[in-house]
């Protein structure tokens, strides 16, 4: 089968679905398949490129069409690649603001339109539109009224065999504009190269990516301290990646109930699986009813960590109820260190046999 992929960027590291699709191509190739990435407004693209970007080994063609170029000039470039490659499957990995810095791209229902041969069209929905939150200001949801309807437009300008989104809480919502999208589980950007090797006198913690604000973690850190009163096990975090600017008020919580920490900040690949792989549970501030949307948690769930949800509330516009088996909600006062169910295997190549039955089948 040959699959066309189309992003927004395709710049390693500066652009998670550029990233995503690149994983999701090399496994493909890797499966036998042929996989291709088309990405239509990138950022770090001074002109149209043509090059092989490695992924875990595994070459993979990608054609860059910079930002700055027209319309026009985006749909010729668009239309000679299809009629050199003549994909199976074209894929349309779909984020508003991967398309247009405003998040309003306009222009790409009418582009997708005009981009003619005999494939078929494939939608992975990472992002909706803005002001879903309940909480949300007014030009925000007014921001994402527009967005809505340009996703129908979208969705309707190339009428897809088949729909994908990895949020459960997006299937939701695109239901409501009767669009109706399979769950396709995301799979993480960093894989697991690292071996084993926890120390037992250790409870390990570790904090992968952005921490977000209003999260409760003194609260958190304060109960966890009562339910270790009486172990002989140290706790200990980990912080890697890119924190945030909140790292510090993190980090002078831990100073004032005195517990170690060590930040590992911007780490190879392979030093973030080996942390991921030794810690005994992972810590994530993205609100929990969006959960599967977070590429740092489909990491930890790559590596088998248990996985405490430490967020602020999230109340989204119907307020539905969302519930992930394999997460720990915590609340203030209630910490189950070990009420976690097997984690569900998201693993890149699981995920691939998904999205290749479905377009199979289709």
């Amino acid at each position: 089968m040959k699959i066309l992929f189309l992003c927004g960027s395709a710049e390693p590291g500066k652009d998670g679905v550029g990233d995503y699709t690149r994983r999701l191509c090399g496994e493909l190739i890797r499966q036998g398949h042929e996989a291709q990435i088309l990405s239509l407004c990138d950022k770090q693209a001074i002109s149209f490129m043509s090059l092989t970007q490695i992924i875990e080994d595994t070459p993979v063609l990608v054609r860059r069409v910079p930002l700055a170029i027209s319309t026009k000039q985006r749909v010729a470039l668009a239309q000679d690649v299809l009629k050199k490659e003549a994909p199976d499957w074209i894929s349309l990995q779909f984020v508003p603001y991967s398309f247009h810095p405003k998040g309003l791209p306009f222009w790409l229902p009418g582009f997708l339109k005009e981009v003619k041969g005999k494939h078929k069209w494939h939608i992975m929905f990472h992002e909706l539109w803005i002001g879903i939150e309940r909480s949300s200001s007014f030009k925000n949801k007014l921001i994402g009224l527009v967005q809505k309807q340009l996703i129908r437009k979208i969705k309707n300008s190339v009428e897809p065999e088949v729909l994908h989104t990895q949020a459960k809480i997006y299937q939701y919502y695109l239901s409501k504009i009767n669009i109706k999208t399979d769950y396709l589980p995301l799979f993480g950007n960093v894989s697991v190269t690292a071996t084993k090797n926890r120390n037992s006198k250790q409870l390990v913690f570790v904090v992968f990516g952005t921490i977000h604000d209003n999260a409760p973690f003194q609260d958190f850190i304060i109960d966890l301290k009562k339910d270790m009163q009486g172990t002989d096990k140290e706790i200990k975090f980990f912080f890697i990646g890119l924190n945030g600017d909140l790292l510090s008020s993190w980090t002078s919580i831990l100073d004032q109930y005195d517990i170690r920490f060590e930040l590992q900040g911007a780490s190879s690949e392979e030093k973030i699986s080996e942390v991921l792989l030794n810690a005994n549970y992972g810590i994530s501030s993205t609100p929990y009813k969006i959960s599967d949307k977070s590429g740092v948690l489909a990491a930890m769930r790559e590596h088998h960590l248990a996985i405490i949800n430490v967020a602020k509330p999230w109340v989204d516009r119907d307020n539905i109820t969302v519930l992930f088996s394999d997460i720990v909600h915590y609340q203030k006062g209630n910490l189950p260190l070990n009420k976690f169910s097997e984690t569900a295997n998201n693993s890149l190549s699981a995920v691939c046999s998904i999205f290749l039955k479905s377009i199979s089948n289709n």
